[in-house]
């Protein structure tokens, strides 16, 4: 066991919980009144999927709007998916929790911070897994006795 608590890890986690749960009621009931939410992610978290021209318009950040229209919200245990409306056209986003930045009900004025987890859980690609080192054949003769 380590000799100190995380509180900011744990209260983080309990954040993540709370939005996850407030996000599954949205998609249930809709947004009561004049809420609405401003979320922040990071782009760069592994999960996080989006269209290209968004990719390359927001490469590290990205604020969305979830307030008048908005449509297929769906909560996983890891991440949400939703689709927004980006001039006109609905584009599809999944944004992991633990990408995100800011949430923020501005009619609550409400707002709570994260520490996105940039982690890759994923098992590395053959091109950044570590290479064997490339030795010569040792020969066993040099540590026998001699008889």
């Amino acid at each position: 066991m380590t000799e100190e608590i995380d509180y900011k890890q744990l209260i983080q986690r309990a954040f993540r919980e709370m939005l996850k749960g407030l996000l599954a009621k949205v998609g249930e009931e809709g947004l009561p009144g004049d809420h609405h939410f401003v979320i922040v992610f990071d782009t760069r978290v592994p999960g996080v999927h989006m269209p290209g021209w968004m990719k390359a318009k927001y490469p590290e950040e990205m604020t969305i709007v979830m307030q008048h229209w908005f449509d297929n919200l769906a909560i996983m245990e890891d991440r949400f998916g939703i689709t927004l409306s980006f001039n006109g056209v609905g584009e599809s986003l999944v944004i992991p929790f633990n990408a995100l930045k800011t949430f923020a009900d501005p009619h609550a004025k409400f707002q709570l911070q994260f520490e996105p987890i940039l982690d890759n859980p994923e098992p590395p690609t053959p091109e950044e897994a570590p290479k064997p080192e490339s030795g010569g054949v040792v020969s066993l003769d040099a540590f026998r006795k001699g008889s």
